[in-house]
Parts: structure tokens; sequence; C-alpha cells
């Protein structure tokens, strides 16, 4: 399926010409993984859209009560159903070096298919069900993910979690944003992946 979406003719953005607000957050990346991802350069051309994001994630990943790997399996599944393919190699990724996501939990979350650990996948489905009736779940819906054994409060930083990856994924959308060198190993094609909703490619 090609890929119609109008793609912005606005330049990355450097330490150099980026704004004074952005440039900070540039310079905490480039200190943090020891580059600037392209997503950060694209996204310095609106500052406030940069710092959004960069301030909601980090307190995503502070506040949430989410495990490192269940952040990243709500990374995961939120950049999945959105299509981003951008997302779905960085968060991999990180899933893969950082976060320790077991393998196979990561490879099916990017196939759309079955997680093989409970929990885990009742909070894919959740994430899922939170993006696909835009914040309207059922009690059903609610009960399922309790009896998973999260919290009530933990819905509404899924909701953070849903905002800033909106922000991250449109803004990929939009940019076409070439995935980075270092997140390459683990690139991947919406529209090729099997996919469990649409029905796309089975």
């Amino acid at each position: 399926m090609t890929d119609t979406t109008y793609q912005l003719t606005l330049e990355l953005k450097s330490i150099e010409t980026a704004s004074p607000a952005a440039k900070e957050i540039l310079l905490s990346a480039k200190k943090e993984l020891g580059m600037i991802p392209n997503m950060y350069a694209n996204m310095a051309n609106a500052p406030a859209l940069l710092s959004t994001y960069s301030h909601g994630y980090k307190l995503f990943r502070k506040e949430g009560g989410f495990t490192p790997a269940e952040q990243e399996v709500i990374f995961l599944t939120i950049s999945y159903e959105n299509q981003c393919d951008y997302c779905m190699a960085a968060h991999s990724v990180v899933a893969d070096m950082f976060s320790k996501v077991p393998p196979a939990v990561t490879e099916a979350i990017r196939s759309g298919g079955p997680i093989p650990d409970q929990k885990l996948q009742a909070l894919s489905d959740f994430t899922a069900i939170m993006i696909n009736k835009r914040g309207r779940p059922s009690p059903g819906d609610v009960n399922s993910f309790l009896s998973a054994g999260y919290k009530e409060e933990q819905i509404l930083y899924i909701i953070l979690a849903l905002s800033v990856k909106t922000i991250s994924n449109y803004s990929n959308h939009i940019f076409h944003t070439p995935v980075d060198a270092m997140f390459k190993a683990r690139e991947w094609f919406a529209y090729k992946a099997v996919r469990k909703v649409m029905g796309f490619f089975k």
C-alpha cells in the first residue's frame, strides 16, 4: 500500500539551528543517547511540541507505576495501532536493550499476535481499547484491566502515554521520519505487518 500522507518540507533542526528551548532538549537527548534522533530533530521545528512530548514522556516513565517492560508494551501497542514505523523500531530496540522485554512479547506485539504473558496481554489489550474506543472503555474492559493487577490511577497514565505517543507517532507520519541507524535492526513496516484489526495481508 502506498503512503499518500503529505510530507512536511521543514528541515531537521540541529543544536546549532534550534531555538534555545529546543536546543536544551536536543542537548539532553544527545547526552543520553549519544546522538539526536531524527524524530527530535523534526519536532524541534515546533519547540512547544518537542517540550510537551519530552516532559510528558519523562513523567510517564517516572510516575506511571508501570515496570520498564510494561511501559514498552504500552508504547509499542500504541505505535502498532497508529502504524508508526519509526516508533515501532525505536521502542523495539529500547525493549530489547534497556527495558528487558522478553523477545517473544515484543515480537507478538510487532506481528499483532497473542502475547505469551497474561498480564502483559491484558495491558496491551486495554491500551488498544483506549485508542480504538476513544477513551470510552466499558465496565467490562476496565474490570479485565483491574483483574490483571493494575489500578484505576494507571488508566490516567495510559492516557498520558497515549498523549505523548500521539505527538510522536503523528509527527513521524507527517514528516515521514527516517529510522535512525541505531534503530535499523528493528525496522518495521506498518503495511507489511499482519493487522489483527484491519485484516490486511493475511
